[in-house]
């Protein structure tokens, strides 16, 4: 599988080079539990365009042939075992061919990763985006499934916030019932108040003025690769900082009662979803 980029991997002329003490991150490894799904081999990114069906994926121009081949393969087992946590087939990792990704291209100041939503980009930065891949990816997965659960027209809006804000209507459907479910377990308690997570995420965000964490995107996000982590599957390249961070100690992340509802209900979609897509 060690094939040569194709015409939808592009190089970016635009980046800036990192520094030597960055560099070695990418080299350092990361773990995983799960199974060996290139048997051996190496991929290309090339290969990940090809096989998960993603619209493209564009490299940085500081990005070397040996980081290209080890991020190739750290992205391939990474999104083989998000889709083995899913138990959904290729189809849905890149959101039926609409995601794109990026790797070591430019970035954003103070961000390891991050999605846009004009260009439906998942990035991630060479040397800091690994543990980020999960929460991107629900960043994408939030923002393509927002037209399909609430029949709403802007074309940047998430799930989450339409469904915080009460923008508009569930559109009735059993899949949509059951991220309804998940999204419930996210933000409120079991009396219909802001769930613990919500008000830790309000509190933090409060006592450094700012509006971030208490997003509804953002808790979206880190509720889900919260999930990931805690699966059996393991990928510290995929969801990594979870569960004994600084973050989640200040409650930003879902823990106990909230984090098994959560997982119950996510997991109960998309294996709904993945059983659907195959039959």
């Amino acid at each position: 599988m060690n094939t040569s980029l194709n015409s939808s991997v592009h190089k970016d002329s635009s980046a800036h080079k990192d520094s030597s003490l960055c560099k070695s991150r990418l080299h350092q490894g990361y773990y995983r539990n799960g199974q060996n799904h290139r048997a051996g081999a190496d991929v290309s990114f090339g290969d990940i365009v090809k096989i998960f069906g993603f619209r493209s994926i564009e490299i940085g121009r500081w990005v070397t042939a040996e980081e290209q081949q080890i991020a190739a393969n750290l992205f391939f087992d990474a999104l083989s075992d998000l889709m083995d946590i899913l138990q959904v087939p290729m189809q849905v990792i890149s959101l039926n061919s609409s995601l794109s990704l990026s790797f070591g291209k430019g970035g954003q100041k103070h961000s390891c990763a991050h999605y846009n939503s004009a260009k439906r980009q998942l990035a991630l930065a060479k040397n800091a985006g690994g543990g980020a891949l999960a929460h991107e990816w629900f960043h994408a997965f939030d923002h393509y499934i927002c037209k399909r659960m609430f029949a709403i027209k802007q074309p940047h809006l998430f799930a989450t916030e339409v469904w915080l804000n009460e923008m508009d209507t569930l559109v009735d459907h059993p899949l949509n019932q059951l991220l309804n479910s998940a999204f419930e377990a996210i933000f409120l308690n079991q009396h219909g108040q802001p769930s613990s997570l919500v008000s830790a995420s309000v509190k933090v965000d409060s006592s450094q003025s700012i509006f971030y964490y208490a997003r509804p995107q953002e808790l979206g996000a880190r509720s889900f690769e919260c999930m990931i982590q805690s699966a059996d599957i393991k990928n510290s390249f995929l969801a990594a900082g979870t569960l004994k961070s600084k973050e989640a100690k200040m409650g930003l992340y879902p823990s106990g009662d909230v984090l098994a509802n959560v997982s119950r209900y996510f997991l109960t979609y998309f294996m709904t979803l993945g059983r659907a897509l195959s039959q």
